[in-house]
């Protein structure tokens, strides 16, 4: 007689029970399952019972390289993606004691119930192998989509639903494009909320989008990790021949190192065409923003505020003595003190040209404005320039008023420069 003739279908059970790694019995509705076999690796990482939530974060809601578990906030999707309704295959990669172990899994409804029958077995190295490959391109498509899935707006339904982090396999759990939607935006920061949600919209999507349309934009959005990171958020209607299929594609994109890098870029761009290029600190056009910037806070939160333009007492004869070079040495020299006297202050400090320095002063007026003047004067009158020595310096000041413009403020704040000049020097003037 062959084997297979001698094999029943009661051995072929017994002998499955005897060789496959684990099998569980698990139940959706209460939560719950229960191990009717752990065997090897299983038999470290599985309680013989406990509850069905945990089971499926332990099997496949963690990092696909590692045993880490996904940010508690994306938790909330664990019991959606635990809920089959059909037959379902998927392949694990567990990590045990820092050892890779590639397991197929196998998930069998059962007709009527809530139970599902879970059945774990760990394939072999050159199994293994193969996983490793297709991990390495995984990788790199993680690094570049986070995140893709198919919706039909029609029947309000999601497929298709991949989490590169998590697994190379594709989900397709019972959940409605509605409440996908709103569960997501949870994953955004509060202010960029609205703004998903009105190009997530239904309604927007089918108004703004031909078959075949593209559209996207960037937006902070927390990753599994639990971290902001910036992201493209892309929206494809599927090109189809029914103009009443609203099918899309929407999938993350990590542009997380361009953009940051990008604003590194743009933010030394923006210092470049803010600061005086010899002394460091602000331009004459960058002072200019800052008095209308005060001008609107006054308008808006009342906040004093106040003018100083400070003048090198008889520098052209700095410059006639000792050349230039020394002349522009002296000025770096003059804005370091004056920035290092004003560190405590909120205070916006720059070249407005030639000798002539300005600072816009905020909760500064009355005589607290006149003792930071005369600071300042005093400061630079007892500070020991390389090469030139000693120099003074005349301080002009004006707080602002409600009525004024930026031209009356200045001319405010110049006139008193002009009296300290005109009544000796090394002096502050207040108007």
């Amino acid at each position: 007689m062959q084997i297979m003739d001698q094999i029943t279908f009661g051995k072929a059970l017994d002998y499955f029970g005897q060789s496959v790694g684990a099998l569980i019995i698990a139940d959706q509705d209460t939560d719950t399952y229960k191990a009717l076999v752990r065997r090897g690796i299983f038999a470290e990482i599985l309680e013989e019972s406990g509850t069905y939530k945990a089971l499926i974060q332990k099997l496949w809601f963690h990092f696909n390289n590692s045993d880490k578990g996904i940010t508690e906030d994306y938790q909330v999707f664990i019991p959606i993606f635990g809920k089959f309704t059909g037959k379902n295959s998927k392949r694990l990669k567990l990590l045990v004691n820092e050892v890779p172990h590639i397991v197929q899994m196998m998930i069998q409804p059962i007709e009527g119930t809530d139970y599902n029958l879970i059945i774990l077995d760990e394939l072999d190295e050159s199994a293994c192998e193969d996983d490793t490959e297709t991990l390495k391109k995984v990788n790199t498509i993680q690094n570049i989509y986070l995140y893709s899935m198919c919706f039909d707006l029609t029947h309000d339904t999601t497929s298709s639903i991949s989490l590169t982090e998590v697994s190379e396999d594709t989900m397709n759990p019972e959940i409605s494009y509605s409440d996908w939607r709103l569960m997501i935006a949870n994953m955004f920061l509060e202010k960029d909320q609205p703004k998903f949600l009105k190009r997530s919209d239904p309604e927007y999507l089918r108004s703004h989008f031909e078959p075949g349309h593209i559209e996207s934009f960037d937006i902070q959005m927390r990753n599994l990790d639990g971290v902001f990171i910036w992201v493209k958020l892309i929206f494809s209607r599927m090109a189809t021949t029914n103009e009443n299929d609203y099918r899309f594609v929407y999938m993350v994109q990590n542009i997380h190192d361009t953009t940051v890098s990008m604003q590194a870029t743009l933010k030394h761009y923006e210092e470049l065409a803010s600061r005086d290029p010899m002394t460091k600190i602000f331009n004459h056009g960058r002072l200019e923003t800052e008095l209308c910037n005060a001008i609107e806070t006054l308008r808006t939160d009342k906040k004093p505020v106040s003018l100083l333009i400070l003048d090198i007492d008889y520098f052209k004869s700095v410059n006639d003595r000792f050349g230039h070079a020394v002349g522009d040495t002296t000025l770096i020299r003059f804005a370091e003190v004056i920035q290092d006297a004003l560190r405590d202050q909120q205070a916006a400090f720059g070249r407005w040209g030639g000798e002539e320095f300005a600072a816009v002063v905020y909760d500064l007026e009355g005589d607290a404005l006149a003792d930071t003047a005369e600071l300042l004067r005093k400061r630079i009158e007892e500070t020991e320039f390389e090469t030139v020595g000693s120099i003074t310096c005349s301080v002009g000041a004006s707080s602002l008023k409600r009525e004024d413009v930026l031209d009356t403020w200045f001319e405010r704040a110049d006139q008193a420069l002009y009296t300290a000049k005109t009544e000796g020097r090394n002096r502050i003037c207040i108007k």
